[in-house]
């Protein structure tokens, strides 16, 4: 007979303004928020404490519209670093319950225990309880847990009661608690998925799970199917450790500027440290791209995202580049100016099986001139790792951001 799994979501109350609390015990009863500086373009709301939240203060709106809701908003600035440091000493706490342990996000973590329950407890309630517990007494901050047989229902159950609480789901209960929830709790359901589901009359969850799977697979794909699945409680995703090897599916690295940017020079100026970032975790994971996607967000935190498909793999910063200022420049009119960008590597495989094509798309007419352009930027970032990215620029990027043509291989 198979084991039937026991999976905790933990998920930490409020975390950035509960650790903000540490140092003002004074503000818990009052209703604070974390926030970025507004004179930085940074003016949103990172977080909020249960207090905040009764004023319907939401995470990611401007701290304008929260001050509207609630005057006496107090207002803290994030400190990141600390963040981070608690986030490691709490995952260092789960790791005592188990080795298999996945962080899902800075304040998430799903944890396996079904072959530790027994030291602790012998249930997935009692586990929920302890680990609840522990990381209570070492740090004074509090978590929600969800116990479940999958990673989805644990994750769902975390989020049905906070702050400080256990939620088991099981194969009995799951239909009575889960399915009149909204179907944006589930995980995955963005704005797109949910307009698309929207118009087959899907609001929640239990809409979503007796709809007709055949139909979601038609019209979303695998996204439909799986998102079906995880309605009825058919997720069987291991949780993985931070040590085991993943399959990196995409590298991208962004940016919020400090104004918005106004036109494509300054577009290009913006892009290059993106790219260059790209290439190096490319050039680090051994792999390349086959496309190159780009998001791109206005001062309204309105967003579009597109892509290009590559004809040949890259690793190359200057193809990246190129790729990514293509881009902006077909899909961007600049009605509204640009305060965030970021670019993608997608479409990966290994740099050391896929066979070398002609380059042709970013006007490089020999694999020769490709070939030596390779080796330029191996050297390039060889300096770099000796010397520090200040060290060299590529003549070709800043050639370009400044908007003048330049051969790659000069």
């Amino acid at each position: 007979m198979e084991k039937v799994r026991r999976i905790l979501h933990c998920d930490l109350n409020s975390f950035y303004a509960s650790v903000e609390l540490l140092s003002h015990p004074e503000l818990r009863e009052q209703p604070v928020a974390v926030c970025g500086n507004p004179e930085n373009r940074h003016g949103i709301i990172l977080a909020k404490n249960e207090a905040a939240k009764k004023f319907k203060i939401q995470t990611a709106e401007t701290v304008y519209q929260a001050k509207r809701k609630c005057p006496e908003l107090i207002l803290l600035p994030p400190h990141h670093d600390l963040y981070r440091h608690y986030s490691k000493m709490i995952n260092e706490i789960y790791n005592e319950f188990t080795d298999r342990v996945e962080p899902f996000s800075i304040d998430e973590s799903w944890l396996d225990v079904t072959d530790t329950m027994h030291l602790f407890g012998g249930s997935g309630t009692a586990m929920g309880d302890l680990v609840r517990e522990t990381v209570k007494e070492r740090t004074r901050l509090t978590i929600s847990v969800g116990v479940s047989y999958n990673k989805i229902f644990a994750k769902l159950g975390s989020d049905y009661k906070k702050p400080d609480a256990v939620t088991v789901i099981t194969p009995q209960n799951y239909k009575k608690l889960l399915w009149p929830l909204p179907v944006t709790d589930l995980i995955y359901v963005g704005k797109s998925a949910f307009r698309k589901l929207k118009c087959y009359g899907i609001r929640t969850i239990g809409d979503l799970a007796v709809s007709d799977r055949s139909v979601l697979s038609h019209d979303m794909g695998k996204m439909g199917e799986m998102l079906h699945d995880y309605a009825n409680g058919l997720d069987d995703s291991p949780v993985r450790s931070a040590t085991e090897p993943r399959e990196v599916k995409s590298v991208g690295h962004g940016n919020t500027f400090g104004r918005d940017l106004e036109n494509m020079e300054e577009v290009k100026k913006g892009l290059y440290p993106l790219a260059e970032t790209v290439a190096k975790r490319l050039k680090g994971y051994h792999l390349k791209c086959r496309g190159v996607q780009v998001m791109i967000k206005d001062p309204a935190f309105r967003q579009i995202s597109r892509q290009v498909t590559l004809s040949h793999p890259t690793q190359l910063f200057k193809e990246i580049f190129e790729a990514a200022v293509a881009l902006v420049d077909k899909y961007w009119d600049f009605t509204q100016g640009i305060r965030m960008l970021t670019v993608t590597g997608i479409n990966l495989v290994s740099a050391e099986t896929c066979e070398p094509e002609q380059l042709t798309l970013f006007g490089a007419d020999s694999f020769e001139k490709r070939e030596k352009l390779e080796k330029v930027e191996a050297a390039m970032d060889k300096l770099k790792e000796k010397y520090g990215d200040a060290i060299i620029y590529t003549g070709t990027a800043l050639t370009k951001a400044e908007g003048k043509e330049k051969d790659p291989s000069e």
